[in-house]
């Protein structure tokens, strides 16, 4: 799917305010993300760390979550941000969630000061896990 620079930029402007209200006492790490769905709606996410890290949740699944309570299922593109000089990537377990919405999603990686690369979640997770291609 091709982005606009308009599409670019909203997300990123999203990602990064949601990154704004992350909670992380423990890494300081903060992560936003958006997510642009197939109607056109915005929903944002930002990691929530707890003391049993386990019980982490990342931006991204956050974003992804909300989206599902409010009945979307069809992601155009994502976007994920945070306050470094590093254009980050989503975790592993991000990646596959984020493959279970879409195959072949851009991912917009970006960093504090906006810039950004874009992949496919192809790229990002070559030889998923996907229980309709086992045999």
């Amino acid at each position: 799917m091709e982005l606009s620079q308009d599409q670019i930029d909203t997300l990123l402007s999203a990602a990064q305010s949601a990154m704004e209200k992350a909670h992380a006492p423990y890494s300081d790490f903060q992560v936003g993300a958006s997510v642009l769905y197939d109607d056109g709606t915005i929903i944002t996410g930002c990691n929530v760390e707890n003391a049993s890290f386990g019980a982490t949740i990342c931006a991204e699944r956050t974003a992804l979550a909300t989206g599902v309570t409010q009945g979307k299922s069809v992601i155009k593109a994502l976007c994920v941000s945070n306050m470094t000089d590093t254009k980050i990537t989503p975790c592993g377990i991000c990646r596959q969630v984020i493959w279970e919405f879409s195959q072949t999603v851009p991912v917009i990686c970006s960093n504090k000061d906006g810039d950004y690369k874009i992949l496919t979640i192809g790229e990002l997770l070559p030889h998923a896990f996907d229980l309709k291609s086992v045999e």
